[in-house]
């Protein structure tokens, strides 16, 4: 093989591979000399990847991990893969999933070959995926276009329905994407408004970059991930949760691990104190009914009625389901 950036390109596709590769093989699928494959990887450090070499006859040639991330080499079937799972995590706002991962699917598509578009459009076309949770969805290709124009600090439009159901066109300056619960948040100051908004992504349609730059403006919070936090506790009534439950506090530490918005307290071997917040009854209901335990509730106060409605409903649903048998 003499052409050296190809030949280049396919000894990295064999150093990503998670095994050692003695030089006279690498030689051998390269059909190079050993000299060659030297002077290859020497030139492969100098571009940023780690190469790490030992020696001895079972010696050889890996990548190791490295201070910097280096572009990495993807084959068709692997490159379709991160692909589709970037777009299924993209789609739900799922915890950990935030703007990174939605720039990462940006910058794949757009240097995906047609044939491999195709290949992903069909997959996401063709499957449905099993919702956990009855958080809201967002289209994949909104978040990119979205994180596109946040990298870019390009201006975009787009149509906005409003909590009251109000439909509105809004040009803004985007600054931020956050993930926060179940759902997606653009953060952006409002050109028509004159001032900083906040927009729930499942509830924006047509967002398009016009291509006009902006120069970025401060912020009034510390980061966007403050200014969604203050701006829900505004909007949205916060409840807190306290009740007696009939188990073992262990048990309830298992359902609630990496819950930062749980608290559990031990009374005695086997019941404990439980305290959770919420912005709705019906999260904090479900999560109540979701730990398989007896239960008295102490606070809130409304959620007394709200689970006498929910017990009543269930009721009906059991008696009306025993009649038709």
């Amino acid at each position: 093989m003499t052409d050296t950036p190809a030949r280049l390109l396919n000894l990295l596709s064999l150093l990503q591979t998670p095994r050692e590769w003695p030089g006279s093989e690498l030689a051998e699928r390269l059909q190079v000399s050993a000299r060659t494959i030297r002077r290859d990887i020497d030139r492969l450090r100098e571009l940023g990847y780690p190469v790490e070499a030992t020696m001895g006859s079972i010696g050889g040639y890996r990548l190791v991990a490295g201070t910097a991330m280096p572009p990495l080499l993807l084959d068709d079937e692997e490159a379709v893969a991160i692909a589709v799972g970037l777009r299924a995590a993209a789609g739900h706002a799922v915890v950990g999933i935030e703007e990174a991962s939605v720039r990462a699917l940006g910058k794949l598509l757009q240097v995906l070959p047609g044939r491999l578009r195709h290949r992903v459009g069909a997959l996401n076309a063709a499957t449905v995926p099993l919702l956990s949770g009855d958080g809201p969805t967002v289209d994949p290709e909104d978040l990119t276009v979205l994180a596109n124009a946040v990298t870019n600090r390009e201006r975009l439009r787009f149509g906005y329905r409003a909590g009251n159901g109000a439909e509105t066109r809004r040009q803004v300056e985007p600054n931020r994407l956050v993930s926060a619960g179940r759902r997606w948040y653009l953060v952006g100051y409002d050109l028509d408004r004159d001032d900083w908004r906040l927009f729930r992504v499942d509830r924006l349609t047509e967002p398009f970059a016009t291509g006009a730059r902006f120069a970025p403006r401060e912020l009034p919070a510390e980061d966007a991930a403050a200014y969604v936090a203050s701006k829900l506790r505004r909007l949205s009534p916060t409840y807190t949760l306290v009740a007696t439950l009939h188990t073992p506090a262990a048990n309830v530490e298992r359902w609630t691990h990496g819950n930062g918005g749980s608290e559990v307290e031990p009374i005695d071997e086997q019941s404990c104190r439980f305290r959770s917040r919420g912005d709705s009854l019906e999260w904090l209901a479900m999560r109540l009914l979701m730990l398989g335990c007896e239960f008295e509730v102490h606070e809130p106060p409304e959620m007394h009625a709200h689970l006498r409605a929910l017990a009543a409903r269930a009721a009906r649903a059991a008696d009306a389901s025993s009649g038709s048998l």
